[in-house]
Formats: C-alpha cells, structure tokens, sequence
C-alpha cells in the first residue's frame, strides 16, 4: 500500500503498536502453554479455566457444546452436557492425552485461537465380570504348583491408575492361590495343597478385582472349582454282608436268598462295580443259584425239594476298572420243612386300612406298627427280621418288636414302600427256617419340599431393534417334583424388571411390549421367578441375557455442523488440513462411516483411515484465499446407507511468496526535472509499489542505497513509509545537474523479506524540456541486499524480569500510540475538512486520481494508465492484480 500522507502514517504506526502488543499475548498459544484440564463429570457452571490471563477481551467461544464462556471476563465453565471421558476417547486412549480442541475469538481484532482442553479420567466405573460365575475343572490328580489360567477377567473403562487392577481371591482355604502377571495382565489359579474329589469335589471362592483409584471400586465373580475324578480307588466289601443265611428245603425259584453289596469311593464311571460268582464254585451252587451283576442279589435258579439238610459256599467277586477283584463268601444253609408254624401278628399305630399305612414325606423316625409271633411250642428260639430293602427297622421290646422308620421318607424319591417281615424259628438240632412272611405296605403324603427347578437356568438371547410391539421371545419351564396342588408352578419378572417385558404366568411364554432401541440400551438382564402353589410357597430363579442387534436407525453426525481450519498456503500435496470429526451411534457396519468431499472446486480430499482433511495440489492466498466445501459422510449400513453433510470452510494464511512489484516510476531509465527554485519541503516526485501478499508481507517500506556520507549530501530526502521524495534542503547551483537514487523496495515477511529495487532519476535544472537518459544507471555497491532476520527463536524464553520489562514497554508503547491516533485524527478531519474546501472552489490537482475507481486494472495496458498519473494514491489497496479503494 502506498502512502503519501502524514497523519496516516501516524495512524499506521498506531496500529503497528497495537498488534505487537497482539503478538506477545499469542506468542504463549504458539509456543503451547495454553492448555487447560478438566476432571470429567463434572457438574453445570463448574469454572474449568480463564482466557484472561492471555488474551485481552472480548471473547467468543465458537462451540459451546461441552464448555461456555463468558464474553467479558474470558472465564469458561461445564454446561449441561457432562464431559464422559470414555465415551469421547478410545478405550485405548492413555489417561492425559484425551483432548478436545475448542476455538474461541479474541481480541479487539477477533483472532481466532485454538487451546486444547484435557478431560481427566475419574474413577467412576467399577471393574466388571462378564460372568458373575467363573467355572474350573480340575482333576483330582494334578500336582502342587499347578497353574490354570483364568480367561474371564475383569475390564474397566477408567484409564491410568483408575483403570489398572489388582485381584484378590477369597475363601479359598489355603487350598488356591492367584498369581498374577504384569504383562496381560494373565491371572493363574495356583494349586497349593493336593486335592482329593473323594473328601470334598467342590470349591466355592470369590474373585474380588479391585482398582487402583484413590478411592478404590471392585467387583467380584464366584469361582467354582470342581475336582473331578480319577480311578483311585477299587471295590471292598462292608462288614454288612451277610455271611450266613438259611432258607427252607422248599423255597420257590426267584425267591431271594441274600444280597451282597461292594463300594467303590470312586465316582461314575470309575465306580461302576460288576459282581460274579468265582469259577472255584461247585457245580451244585452253580445250579441253584443265579447273582445279579448289577445288583448284588443271589437267588433260587429252581424250586427246592430238600428233605435233608444242606450247606453251601459261595464265592462272589466284585470288579472294578482297571482294579483286582474283591471277593466275600456267603455260606447258605438249606434246612428241610418242618411241620412248625409261626405266625405274625400286627398292631398298627400309624393310619393304616388294608395293612397299608399313609406317612407324611420328611417325618422324623417314627413307629408304624407293634409286631408279634405266635406259633408252636417246638421251636426253641423265633425271631423277627426284614428282608426287604429300605428306611426300616425292626426293634425288639419285651417279647413284641416295633417296626418303625430309620430316616425320613421322601415321597420324590419314591412314593410308596413295600415291608417284607419273615419269622424265624430254631429248631432242637439247631437249624434255623423261615415259616412265614408278612408284607406291609407304606404310602408316602407328599408335602410342599421341593422348589420349582428350571430346566435352563441362563438363557441368552438377540432381538433387533426396532421390533413389532408384543413380539414373542422365548419360553421358560420348570418342573415341581411336588405333585398336586404343591407342583403347580407359575411365573412372574422381578420387580426392578424393565416394564416393556411381560411373561405369561401359567406358560412362562416371555414378550416384548415395546419397540426397542439399541442405542438407549443395548442389552437387558432379567430375573424370572417360578413359583410353586404350595403353602407356604417355595420358589426358584432363572436369568434372561437379551441383547439389543443394531440396525441403521441413526444417521452419521458430525461433532460440528462448521468446521473452520487455517492451512498455509504452497503447502505441499497430501498435507493434513484438520480432522473432521464425525460419530454414528449405531455400531458395526451400521456404524462405520466413510467421508467424502462433495460441492467443492477446491484441491482438497478426506483421508478416511484417520477422519484427516488433506491437500491434493498447491495452494495460493493470491488465487484463492478461502475455500467453501462440503462434507459427506455415509455409513455402511444396509439395505440402505444413511448420510449427513457439513459445511467446511477453510483460510489459505499468507506466505510471502510475492516481490513487490514497482508502478511508479514506470521503468529505470525514467526521469524527473526538477526546478532550482522549489521550495524545500516539496514532493517532486514518489515511488509507488505494491504486493500481492497480505499483512506484514504486504508491508511496504523504501530505502535508498548509498554510503551514509553520500545520503546526507543528497538535496532529495525518501519517506520510507510513503515513498514520497522531497527537497531536503535549498537546491544550490551545487546540486545542478542529474541525480540518480537506487531505491530497495521491500516488503515486511518473515523470515525474510522480499524487495525490488528501482532508480530514480531526478534532473536538477532551469531548463523545461523533457528529461531523457541515455542508458540506465547501473549499480556499483554489493548485490546481497537483503536484510538479516532475527535469528531468536519465536518461542525463546526469556527470564522474568525480561518479560516484565517488555509487558512494560509495550503498554508505553500502546499509551503513546493512543496519543498519536488522538492527533492524528484531528489533523485528518482538519485537512479533509480543507481540501472539500478547496474542491468546491473547483480547485483540482493536476495529477490527482479519483477517490472512486469503478474499473479493475488487469492487464499491462490498463496499469500504465495509473503510472501515467505519476500519483500513487495512497487510499488504492492492490490484491489480485486488481485495484480497490
């Protein structure tokens, strides 16, 4: 810009002043000292921060989403909308790089800024377990030091300290421990004393994990560990084994002659026994006698005609995998029929009708009946005993004995009892037979003792959003082994149930009345009770996992409808303009946007991989010094895509990468007569420059290069602000003759200026003819005409006394310049005020060019019409080519 006015130039330095005072205050924001923290969740009007400690007023926060500020004292505060740490950063984000840029204007000049914003974590997520329940098997054989790794581990969405965790293990008895590696973390479960399934098969402890926040928050899931079996034990025979037995000379086939009965400590299959009599038996045995693999039951192969008495020996062996086999005798006296009788007599104290007693289930041992044998004198010696399995016992009291029960009986495990009661009598010669036998028989009364029991205790299942009200789920069922009225089972939701859930309470059929909404809440936990009708009423409980699948119900959003970036311009290709930020709650495909430039003439595309705006081509402020786009982002969702737009609008920021370029004087070889006789003082003439850059890189200053003793003889004097030259001092007949001054036009970019130079030839002389030279002038002095730069660095540091000294100088700096615009703006209004004087006296200058020029100047041609004014005017600003008031 040329100027050729005092009380501008004036006003310019004002201005100069004012933005360097600017410059100190941003010099903290490019050097990034200007950084805030804020603790996420934070309540409304919490007073995250101030502006005015480094900029001066007005302030303007372009978003206000998460933050709002006050215009005036520049402090900002938390809105409405709480700042969640994990749902704004990746979960792999650490803990202080979770930043949100904010852009605020500032100033009087409205500069704009950006300053990042750090939310830090705050420990408010407790771990969690994926599964309350963590099941293990292990075998009984594993040895001490052991190691099992643990898949299900606890996450947390906190970061740092918050989110690191350490487990614990409870209730473990000595038996486990946890040992936990840094580099996973991989939690083991340690075997610390031998296990053995036969003493205890179970273990119930309880996984606490446990973060590291300064108020620390756990969560625990029960481990269960079942031991399971090996075959380390093999079949023995009890002490219960019945050595010896005799039976009458003419009992029936199939008639049961004794049981006998191994164990094994051992679980199914390892505990599987098969009984077999040996092969050392006799042929005789062989023949009488059949044994129940299974069972243990030997009885009559054929009816017994035995008038003489008989003993004999049985070997039964007992097999187990992979064990030898255990082997027990049982000797079996038949003894021939005499003509004795006993017979047995029952009082009955329980109900009873049909010798048929009615017991309640779960009674405590108790006497169903008084039993008595009568019969012939013959027998020297009679008992009592019961052959048949079962919770019985027969107990002798004074001559008569009382049958009563030995545990309480349980009517799911069976209904009804069948009592096989035989007399025994011992004859003269010692031997012993059964002459009769009486069978009772025992129905068991249910009672209300057994919960309702789900045949599928966790069900999980996936619904899409957006369903049909009313829709069916899924059907739940348990069984009451109770009958009657104690097994009828109804089902009902837990009270804290969400209440778009039903389910039927006689069939268990569970549905939906309600359209679900994934991005409300992806996943529901429900608690189904089945309750018996009994009284009182017992019941049971099953959980329902239903999850929530998405569907492209939610359009892309971007984090701004406006995006604003500053890029510079003759950047090279692919440089990143900005991050567009852009999110979509559905997830998935649904989810996954893809970003396109769209209505745009611009060189500029979207790196999709990381959300970038990026240059596809060079940049040029002097071509275009903004740019208008717009943003499309789509998702991937089908059947069909959603998308959304924003609008981007970017400013190309001036680099000094444009000479000025001189328009007056018209070339070198031009010259200027000048009369002896002007006054000193006079404007003879001026140079007029201009650059296409902006700012300080557009800043115009001239020089003349000459020694310093040269300059001071000179009688012509350059304003280096205006690029007027004047009469310095009274021209004498000394200064006759021609004058040529080499003149350095330069202009203000960092880090180094740009200049031109031009000469100007100025022809001391009485003579009016026109002044013609020859040949150009040709310059004599060194070609490096540059100025040096500063060679400190913009973010150098000083101490602190430096930097009050210079906070210091600046406002004295502000203060005079406030003095300058003062007078200066009243010079200015006194000469406007003089020259619309002169203007309506109809008094023009001869060289002056209109204040209003409708007409652009393009070409060559049309410039050379303004030089010919030989007047720059100072109020004409060149950009593009183009001339503008």
């Amino acid at each position: 810009m040329c100027e050729d006015d005092g009380p501008l130039d004036n006003m310019n330095w004002a201005g100069l002043l004012q933005s360097l005072l600017l410059v100190i205050h941003l010099q903290q924001v490019i050097c990034g000292s200007v950084r805030f923290s804020v603790p996420e969740e934070k309540e409304p009007g919490f007073l995250a921060g101030s502006l005015s400690k480094y900029f001066p007023p007005p302030y303007q926060l372009l978003t206000q989403e998460y933050l709002w500020l006050d215009k005036n004292t520049g402090n900002f505060y938390t809105t409405e909308q709480k700042m969640n740490r994990e749902a704004l950063c990746p979960k792999d984000t650490k803990a202080e790089e979770c930043i949100i840029l904010h852009t605020a204007v500032i100033g009087p000049s409205g500069d704009l800024v950006q300053f990042p914003v750090i939310i830090e974590d705050i420990n408010d997520n407790a771990p969690h377990f994926e599964n309350s329940e963590i099941h293990l098997r292990v075998s009984e054989d594993t040895r001490v030091g052991t190691s099992f790794l643990l898949d299900d581990q606890a996450q947390d969405m906190d970061a740092g300290q918050n989110g690191e965790l350490r487990y614990r293990l409870e209730d473990s008895d000595g038996v486990f421990s946890l040992k936990v590696e840094d580099d996973g973390p991989v939690i083991m479960l340690v075997v610390k004393t031998a296990l053995d399934r036969e003493t205890r098969d179970t273990y119930l402890m309880a996984l606490v994990a446990t973060d590291r926040g300064s108020e620390p928050l756990s969560a625990m899931a029960t481990l269960i560990v079942t031991v399971t079996d090996v075959n380390d034990h093999c079949p023995s025979f009890g002490t219960e084994s019945p050595p010896n037995v005799t039976i009458p000379g003419d009992s029936t086939k199939n008639s049961l002659v004794a049981r006998v009965r191994a164990t094994d400590r051992d679980s199914a299959p390892n505990a599987g026994i098969v009984y077999s009599l040996s092969s050392k038996v006799s042929e005789r045995v062989k023949k009488l006698f059949s044994l129940d693999s299974l069972t243990g039951y030997i009885r009559l192969a054929q009816d017994l005609q035995n008038d003489d008495s008989e003993v004999l020996q049985l070997n039964v062996l007992a097999s187990g995998h992979h064990c030898p086999p255990a082997d027990t005798r049982v000797t079996v006296s038949i003894v021939p029929k005499e003509n004795q009788e006993l017979t047995i007599k029952i009082g009955f104290i329980a109900d009873h009708q049909n010798q048929t007693m009615v017991l309640q289930e779960n009674q405590p041992p108790t006497v169903l009946a008084v039993l008595e044998l009568q019969g012939d004198s013959g027998f020297i010696g009679s008992s009592l005993a019961i052959e048949s399995e079962g919770p019985f016992t027969l107990s002798p009291q004074n001559g008569k004995y009382l049958l009563s029960t030995s545990k309480p009986l349980d009517y799911e495990t069976k209904s009804e009892h069948f009592i096989y009661v035989a007399a025994q009598g011992r004859l003269a010669e010692g031997s012993v037979i059964t002459s009769s036998r009486q069978m009772i028989k025992v129905l068991v009364a249910d009672v209300n003792d057994n919960a309702p029991q789900f045949f599928q205790s966790r069900h999980q299942l996936e619904v899409e959003e957006n369903n049909q009200p009313g829709m069916s789920l899924l059907r739940v069922a348990a069984s009451d082994a109770d009958s009657g009225h104690n097994g009828r089972v109804t089902y009902r939701l837990d009270k804290l149930a969400s209440t778009v859930f039903n389910i039927a309470p006689d069939t268990g059929q569970l549905s939906v009345s309600a359209v679900l909404d994934k991005e409300q809440q992806g996943e529901y936990k429900l608690t189904v009770f089945a309750q018996d009708s009994g009284s009182p009423p017992l019941e049971s409980v099953a959980s329902v996992s239903i999850r929530v699948l998405d569907q492209n119900d939610n359009t892309p959003v971007f984090l701004t409808p406006h995006f604003i970036f500053f890029v510079p311009e003759n950047v090279p290709p692919f440089t990143e303009v900005g991050r567009v930020g852009v999110t979509d709650a559905d997830e998935g495909e649904n989810g996954d946007t893809e970003l396109h430039v769209v209505n745009s003439r611009g060189p500029f595309v979207v790196y999709n991989p990381e959300g970038t705006l990026r240059t596809t081509g060079s940049l040029d402020r002097e071509t275009d010094d903004r740019y208008e786009l717009y943003l499309l982002a789509s998702d991937r969702g089908r059947p069909l895509a959603l998308t959304s737009t924003a609008r981007v609008t970017i400013f190309v920021q001036d680099i000094n990468d444009n000479r000025p370029k001189v328009i007056l004087p018209s070339s070198n070889s031009s010259c200027q007569t000048v009369s002896p006789g002007t006054i000193e003082g006079t404007v003879v003439t001026k140079v007029c420059a201009i650059d296409e850059d902006s700012g300080l890189n557009s800043d115009i200053t001239y020089t003349v290069v000459a020694p310093e003793s040269v300059q001071k003889s000179s009688p012509f004097r350059l304003d280096s602000r205006s690029g007027n030259i004047t009469v310095a001092q009274q021209l004498l007949e000394k200064d006759l003759g021609m004058h040529h001054l080499f003149i350095v036009v330069r202009d203000g970019g960092k880090p180094a200026p740009l200049y031109t130079t031009i000469w100007v030839n100025l022809l001391v002389n009485d003579s009016v003819a026109r002044c013609n030279l020859d040949r150009v002038p040709t310059w004599t002095g060194t070609s490096d005409l540059d100025q040096t730069p500063s060679k400190a660095p913009v973010c150098e540091m000083g101490d602190a006394r430096s930097a009050q000294l210079t906070l210091l100088v600046g406002l004295g700096m502000m203060l005079v310049s406030t003095c300058f615009l003062v007078a200066t703006v009243v010079l200015y209004l006194k000469q406007k005020r003089r020259s619309l004087q002169l203007s309506k006296r109809g008094h023009i200058e001869e060289n002056e060019i209109p204040l209003r020029l409708k007409n652009k100047y393009h070409s060559d041609d049309e410039i050379e019409q303004i030089k010919a004014s030989n007047v720059c005017n100072p109020h004409l600003h060149f950009v593009k080519d183009e001339i503008r008031l």
